[in-house]
Order: structure tokens, then C-alpha cells, then sequence
């Protein structure tokens, strides 16, 4: 007997382990992805789904739930392609530099990936897909570095805000009205009209306020190396009146 035979009469038998869960779960994935792209209406069938894989619907509904759960799945399974796309860009002593090519790379991810870019970030009811959150956080991980040169003009977080939604806006209009958003320098005019908005000459004093830059190029230099300088409780205590220092509201 083969590992799949022995596999598919456990399935049977109902001895499902948790290794062949994964296995099963990889496959309504990759099936519900096919079906996705290949569908007219951009929707899909759970039953179809189901019998691409090879297994029975109740095996989909244990495993995701509903359709809704599996289209989750499929959106988080595309954040990890990202993620892997985000990995392998070259990190240069430029945060500014980087933070410009990592707005490109998004465009041609949701160029070359329509169908999927479209689940991951087109707003669903009750959807609990976590990919649009940790985009936003690989975002503010450069953009911490924009900050700790002095870059920035408000927080990572508030940037990072700002910047991804429009960039988000400009690739889904290009992906679904490409004949009403024609002009090939949009994503770059959108791309230098946002980051106008958010960035400075690095090292310079930014606004009225110099202190409240200074602190803000110190926090986020702190989170990104540390320090050796301080115990622990005092560098939560430096980071904690830093950022009270760079709050908007005071």
C-alpha cells in the first residue's frame, strides 16, 4: 500500500491527522484559487471545489467553515506570496528609495496577480482575512526606516495609512477600469502626490516643531536597533514619553 492509498482509507475510515488536514486544506485552496480566476462572475462553488480536490463538501465545511471561510484562506494564502515577493526586494541603505520600489512592486503584484489581488483587498461582508492588516504592518516596517532618518513627517502608522489605501485605490482601478483609468503615468503621479504628503528631506528639522521630529527619529531608531545603554524599564519609559512627545493630539 502506498502513502496515498494509506492516506485516502484513513480519510475513510475517518482518522484524519492533522497532516493530512494540511494537505487537504492546501488543496480546496489551491482548487478555490483556480476556480476564482477561471470564474466569469468572480465567484465559486463550493461542491465544484470540493470535487477538484477530491474530497466531500462536509471535509470543506470542517476545515473553513463556510464559503466565506474558504475565500478567507484563499486571501491570506495570497498575502503569503506576497510576503515572500516582499522578502525578496533588495533592501538598500535608502529607506525613501525603498519605500518608492516597494509602491511599484505592489502595482505589478496586483497586475500580474488580477484575480486574487481583487479577493484580497475588495471589502467582504464579515470577512475575517487578515492579509489587508499585515500588508499595513510590512508597509510600516519601512516606512519606520523613513522615519529613523528623518524622512517622515508623522508617524509610520499614520503613513502608512495614507499610503496604502491609495495604493490599494490606484490598482484596483487599473484592474477593473482599465479603459477609464488610461493614463500610464497614474500609479507614479498618485505615487509622488501621496509621498509628498508624508515625506521630508532626510535628517532636517521637520515643520514648527523640531523637537517632535527629533522624537520621532529617536523612537523609531530605538525600535528598529535597541539599545544596551539602558535596562529594559528604562527604555520602555524613554519609548513611552517619545511617543507622548510625537503625539498629534497634544
Amino acid at each position: 500500500m502506498t502513502d496515498q492509498d494509506a492516506s485516502t482509507l484513513r480519510r475513510r475510515r475517518g482518522a484524519v491527522g492533522p497532516a493530512d488536514d494540511a494537505a487537504v486544506r492546501a488543496a480546496l485552496i489551491e482548487a478555490a484559487e483556480r476556480q476564482l480566476v477561471a470564474s466569469v462572475e468572480g465567484d465559486i462553488a463550493t461542491r465544484a471545489v470540493s470535487e477538484e480536490a477530491g474530497v466531500t463538501q462536509p471535509v470543506l465545511y470542517r476545515l473553513f467553515g463556510d464559503k466565506r471561510g474558504l475565500l478567507d484562506a484563499v486571501a491570506d494564502s495570497g498575502f503569503e506570496r506576497y510576503a515572500r515577493r516582499k522578502a525578496e526586494l533588495e533592501v538598500t541603505d535608502n529607506p525613501v528609495a525603498d519605500l518608492h520600489a516597494g509602491w511599484d512592486d505592489h502595482m505589478a503584484f496586483a497586475a500580474g496577480q488580477p484575480v486574487l489581488y481583487q479577493l484580497m483587498f475588495t471589502p467582504r461582508p464579515q470577512s475575517a482575512a487578515t492579509a489587508y492588516e499585515r500588508i499595513l504592518e510590512l508597509l510600516e516596517k519601512t516606512l519606520l526606516r523613513c522615519a529613523a532618518v528623518g524622512a517622515l513627517t508623522t508617524t509610520p502608522r499614520r503613513a502608512a495609512q495614507l499610503i496604502l489605501p491609495a495604493n490599494i485605490g490606484v490598482a484596483l482601478g487599473l484592474i477593473t477600469r482599465p479603459a477609464l483609468f488610461d493614463d500610464p503615468s497614474l500609479s507614479h503621479r498618485a505615487r509622488d502626490a501621496v509621498f509628498a504628503a508624508v515625506l521630508a528631506e532626510p535628517a532636517t528639522p521637520t515643520g514648527p516643531d523640531p523637537i517632535r521630529a527629533a522624537a520621532r527619529r529617536l523612537h523609531s531608531q530605538l525600535v528598529l536597533t535597541g539599545t544596551d545603554r539602558l535596562e529594559p524599564a528604562e527604555t520602555a519609559l524613554l519609548n513611552r514619553w517619545l511617543e507622548r512627545m510625537d503625539d498629534p493630539g497634544r
